[in-house]
């Protein structure tokens, strides 16, 4: 995820016309910090997050899977990438934080991205201590708990918003709120709601397994992460376990934008394409349209399947005086960038 320069907005630009009317404020809620301490969830071990209760937990809150929701057509993860890629484009994955500023204008944001040929869209679930996320989400995260979104809001807000749209939604969340609701719980939740997949950016591989089991039931796929420090056999097991799409964060540190994208990406995605065909998304880092202009410039030779703007996208939303105008910006950043994505294809 990344954030970039401010957008200038289009005169043409108008918001969704549900938008005009206001908000009801809701009741703050206060969720349990977690400790800072950073891992890199490709690396951690069990001892260094203390999870030893997981299992004990997911067994104690499974439920039954739901039907899926009507309305988006069943599309999973990894179709809907392999849509973007039989198609010759690389896919545009677009993040932004429920809640902020209020989850009727989340509803609007993701009716808007889809409008803009989103072809996954990444929803983070608001939380206290989001450590391995930079300034702008961090404060994106803190606006939704103090507007009163909790898991289950959120989770209601999807479930009215996932029949309406083209394309699969995709959760974010750190592994508190999962581990606090139970895996199973969380899940099937995940499910009834319409979510197509999972992101957990602080559980390492070797506690995945559990959450791994819970999501399958609930036909979720589990996004997995690797970075540039996996050693290559963590590396394969992570790629041969991801569902929907492989998560390969391009830098070490906080998400963020920056003047330009790391160099050894190429190297990174040669590497991932070789003991897999998954597609591969790029995230972390990319900002501006000229960003991923760089990381697609080579996509033949790269092999990036798709790029994942977060960042960029909440500070459309959290810069802007309004709700109204957030859209606005937001619409025209999104349009930006998939005009880029297609026009840099285009040339190839």
């Amino acid at each position: 995820m990344a954030f970039a320069h401010k957008a200038s907005l289009s005169p043409s630009s108008s918001p969704p016309a549900s938008l005009t009317a206001a908000t009801p404020p809701v009741k703050p809620v206060f969720v349990r910090a977690l400790a800072t301490a950073s891992v890199d969830p490709a690396m951690a071990t069990p001892a260094a997050l203390g999870r030893h209760a997981v299992r004990a937990r997911a067994a104690a809150t499974t439920l039954a899977p739901a039907p899926l929701p009507a309305g988006n057509g069943g599309l999973s993860v990894a179709k809907a990438m392999s849509r973007a890629r039989d198609n010759g484009m690389t896919a545009f994955i677009p993040y932004i934080t429920a809640g902020d500023p209020d989850l009727a204008t989340t509803a609007e944001a993701l009716r808007l991205l889809d409008a803009c040929g989103a072809d996954v869209i990444e929803v983070g679930m608001p939380f206290s201590n989001p450590y391995a996320d930079g300034a702008v989400i961090q404060a994106s995260a803190a606006r939704a708990l103090a507007a009163g979104a909790t898991s289950d809001t959120v989770m209601a807000m999807l479930k009215e918003v996932t029949p309406e749209l083209s394309c699969p939604v995709v959760i974010f969340s750190y592994f508190n709120p999962i581990e606090r609701r139970g895996t199973g719980s969380f899940t099937a939740a995940a499910r009834e709601a319409g979510v197509r997949g999972l992101i957990v950016p602080d559980l390492p591989y070797t506690e995945a397994s559990v959450l791994s089991i819970e999501a399958k039931k609930n036909e979720i796929e589990l996004v997995l992460l690797t970075t540039p420090t996996t050693k290559a056999e963590r590396m394969n097991e992570i790629t041969s376990a991801s569902e929907g799409f492989v998560y390969l964060v391009s830098i070490n540190g906080l998400t963020g934008a920056r003047p330009s994208v790391n160099p050894h990406v190429k190297d990174l995605l040669r590497e991932i394409k070789q003991v897999t065909d998954k597609a591969v998304a790029v995230g972390f880092g990319i900002s501006t349209p000229d960003h991923v202009r760089q990381v697609i410039n080579k996509v033949a030779q790269w092999g990036a399947d798709g790029v994942i703007i977060g960042s960029a996208m909440v500070k459309q939303l959290g810069e802007a005086n309004s709700p109204r105008e957030g859209l606005k910006r937001l619409e025209v950043y999104a349009r930006s960038l998939k005009d880029a994505l297609h026009a840099v294809i285009c040339t190839i």
